[in-house]
């Protein structure tokens, strides 16, 4: 039986891929009995296969936040500028930002924590980059994932 600490995958709901050797993969899983929706970048190697350390996890108040941020967007990014377009608290000292990006004239949207404590302030690597011709169809798998974390009354 897995230690109550690991996370546990429940339901993988989609991917997208990043690359033919890299995708991003939206699934649901469960820590100390939460459910959680998980967005991690994933890896087909020869030498390994399987999770990167590059991903984040959403409570349910938190997806409910980038859903509606995300949903904000129009279908071609406006302007060529990296932008905030919001911020969800985590827990203390850790927030999840979401935010257009450019890299290598791409535009994509980030959503990678933001960690300020007494040693550092500034971008923690937990994070991921989704293209933003991807935006309808990663909101689609995050709203699916919604139903999933979301608490039954």
């Amino acid at each position: 039986m897995a230690d109550a600490k690991e996370f546990k995958p429940l339901k993988e709901v989609g991917a997208i891929p990043l690359s033919d050797t890299s995708e991003l993969k939206f699934y649901v899983d469960e820590y100390r009995g939460y459910k959680y929706a998980s967005v991690r970048t994933f890896v087909k190697g020869d030498t390994y296969t399987g999770p990167t350390k590059a991903g984040v996890t959403l409570n349910g108040q938190v997806l409910e936040g980038v859903i509606a941020t995300l949903a904000k967007l129009p279908p071609e990014p406006d302007a060529l500028e990296e932008k905030e377009l919001g911020r969800f608290p985590k827990k203390m000292g850790v927030e999840l930002v979401v935010r257009i990006t450019l890299f290598r004239d791409n535009t994509g949207v980030d959503l990678r924590e933001w960690v300020e404590d007494v040693d550092y302030k500034g971008w923690s690597k937990k994070g991921v980059r989704i293209p933003y011709k991807d935006i309808p169809k990663s909101i689609a798998f995050l709203k699916e994932m919604q139903k999933l974390v979301a608490k039954p009354a």
